[in-house]
């Protein structure tokens, strides 16, 4: 097969030189506008881009001037070309950016003061941004349309009162998890994200993975719990032997949250229900055990780690090798398994080893 000449040269056009408000930036080539000034650390507002999906383009707020191109393209879905240049904060666009703000918010309700989102609200950061606060949207809001809000899930609350239609939760669902348990549904005023028949989020396909939850804006998506951590943890999920990485969150002696670590090789940030919701749960569980246990007179009494070893040591001495069995863990790592049946048939002297992966 013969490659043409524009196929040629698009491969050996391996970089691109963009210029972002008179910062010259080298990229590779299929950049986006976006990514590129946000390589070189220049902000562009944005509230539907997410690097884990596909380029978008729904809230416009990421428009840009370039030179030779008319009207005012969404830098999100706009690749890089060599020798563009680009500007970000001419008049126009700060124009542009003000009226969708404007047309956001019109419908928005505005109680940032008691939402759980609040200071960690991706549309709140624009509106400072753009130096609009809550006086701005009143001659916008005459009229409001309260919606019931879902908290059928036990992992997260459901408000489409605050919703702004970026699709982030509905991409996410459909593009990383590939669940399509929520789409966009409706027209017009009445458009908005919803289940198969309208129905609460408890009763559709929602797997309570949370991907939707941590990607979403506003306080549309919010978890129950939604507690500051003092501090961040690095950690492994424990629930299976994936590995994935994640951010503990803790206050005090408790886990608050828990959040993917994005350079994980084996998840990317990407958490299942399991690794997202249920680590705290058990961890700051109040009948979760954290000392051995020895019964003792026919009831359970605290013991350290030494004497519970040495029961268990002295115990194994008096069985026949036939009578024993070794049980692994589908939660630890090959290594760990590996080492666990080879003390089994290696030291105990047993074939009997399984291994639960059922989780």
């Amino acid at each position: 097969m013969t490659t043409s000449p524009i196929s040629r040269q698009e491969t050996k056009q391996k970089t691109c030189t963009v210029t972002i408000d008179a910062v010259q930036i080298k990229v590779p080539a299929g950049t986006t506008v976006l990514e590129a000034a946000r390589s070189a650390g220049i902000y562009i507002p944005t509230l539907c881009y997410d690097p884990d999906l596909e380029p978008y383009g729904a809230c416009c707020l990421c428009v840009v001037e370039i030179e030779g191109m008319r009207g005012l393209p969404t830098s999100c879905t706009t690749p890089v070309t060599d020798g563009m240049v680009v500007h970000t904060e001419t008049e126009l666009v700060r124009l542009s950016r003000i009226t969708t703000m404007e047309l956001i918010m019109a419908n928005h309700h505005g109680n940032c003061l008691t939402c759980a989102k609040n200071q960690q609200c991706e549309l709140q950061k624009i509106a400072a941004y753009l130096g609009m606060g809550d006086e701005h949207f009143e001659r916008l809001r005459k009229s409001q349309v309260t919606v019931e809000i879902d908290d059928t899930n036990p992992a997260f609350i459901r408000d489409m009162n605050k919703c702004i239609l970026c699709a982030k939760c509905v991409r996410a669902c459909h593009e990383i998890t590939g669940v399509d348990a929520i789409d966009l549904a409706f027209r017009g005023n009445s458009a908005t994200v919803s289940t198969f028949g309208d129905r609460p989020i408890l009763d559709s396909r929602c797997e309570s993975c949370g991907e939707c939850v941590t990607r979403c804006p506003t306080g549309a998506l919010v978890f129950r719990d939604t507690r500051q951590p003092t501090k961040e943890v690095e950690s492994t999920c424990p629930y299976c032997a994936v590995g994935c990485q994640m951010y503990l969150g803790v206050r005090g002696n408790e886990i608050v949250s828990v959040r993917g670590n994005q350079e994980g090789p084996s998840n990317e940030g990407h958490l299942c229900v399991k690794g997202r919701f249920g680590v705290a749960d058990f961890v700051n569980h109040e009948t979760r055990l954290r000392v051995p246990l020895i019964k003792r007179n026919g009831k359970f009494e605290e013991a350290t780690w030494e004497e519970a070893l040495g029961l268990v040591a002295e115990k194994l001495k008096t069985y026949k090798s036939e009578e024993i069995g070794v049980i692994s863990s589908a939660r630890s790592t090959n290594e760990a398994n590996y080492i666990m049946q080879k003390f089994g048939r290696v030291a105990l002297g047993t074939n009997s080893v399984d291994h639960c992966a059922r989780l």
